[in-house]
């Protein structure tokens, strides 16, 4: 049976601003591994009905949270259900987190396991952006020894929106994301249809200049210099820049006259991430019709 894809890349990042992101929407395969830090066993094992309408043939848990009731630290197997799991407890450390998994991965190493990753918010959240790298890094290296792939889901909240901005490239790393921006794109593409069309192409340039841009209310022009071997002319950035202002990643300085100034100092980097991320997944789709 067909398992969750990874459309070209090893590890699939699924986000959403709207609560835990969906990662199983397709039927389950032959061997899961599922590595839980939002959602208690058995509410994760009730969703495979609700979302795919059946189980997994095999599926191996290994639970990083205190959201299993009634569960102390251990591991148990169930034959007849064709599951396993292990309950880790939080906060627990990454190491431990690994050797569970890596647990698994030895038992299923002939089987093309997928490892789901319900939300990896919360470990963001609680022990950071490098407690995050080292379990994805250690993920990687496991999957080294099995023909497997990752899924990874993240909640795009408030206390770590710049952290996974910081963490996953928005061309490289996003597979899907449900943001509310996208509404708001796509009523600039539906009622600004020009200012749209600069921003979808010019949006990853407007970003480097305004990150780049030393000043803290600048022209367009002054924000292109700070780009190097630019494909923008002043005007054309500051058409894709006068599109941000409108989505919200910037504003306006309304204290001078003559040529727009931009608010560099209202600058919110991790919407600008959801805009361009937004922007690369939609593709040819209907945001970008």
């Amino acid at each position: 049976m067909p398992v969750p894809t990874q459309s070209g890349r090893e590890f699939a990042v699924r986000v959403s601003d709207r609560g835990q992101p969906s990662v199983r929407d397709v039927e389950a395969g032959e061997q899961v591994i599922s590595l839980l830090f939002g959602t208690g066993i058995e509410e994760w094992r009730r969703g495979w009905r609700r979302t795919v309408g059946t189980l997994p043939d095999r599926e191996a848990i290994v639970s990083a949270s205190d959201l299993t009731r009634g569960a102390a630290t251990a591991t148990q197997v169930v034959p007849g259900r064709g599951l396993a799991y292990t309950v880790l407890g939080a906060p627990v450390d990454v190491e431990r987190i690994l050797e569970a998994v890596a647990g698994y991965f030895a038992d299923a190493r002939d089987l093309e396991p997928t490892v789901i990753i319900d939300d990896i918010e919360p470990l963001l959240a609680e022990q950071g952006r490098d407690a995050v790298t080292e379990l994805l890094d250690g993920l990687r290296v496991r999957l080294d020894d099995c023909q497997g792939s990752v899924v990874i889901g993240c909640s795009f909240t408030g206390r770590t929106a710049s952290l996974t901005a910081s963490l996953f490239d928005p061309v490289d790393d996003i597979e899907e994301i449900d943001h509310s921006v996208a509404a708001i794109l796509d009523g600039l593409r539906r009622d600004d249809p020009t200012t749209f069309g600069y921003v979808r192409r010019h949006w990853a340039e407007a970003r480097t200049g305004i990150e780049r841009c030393e000043r803290n209310y600048p022209q367009a022009k002054q924000v292109h210099a700070a780009l190097s071997e630019p494909e923008t002319t002043p005007r054309t950035l500051g058409m894709a820049l006068s599109g941000l202002v409108s989505l919200g990643v910037v504003d306006t300085w309304s204290e001078t006259v003559g040529p727009t100034r931009y608010d560099l100092t209202a600058y919110d980097p991790a919407r600008m991430w959801a805009v361009g991320a937004t922007l690369v997944v939609a593709g040819d789709e209907s945001i970008d019709n």
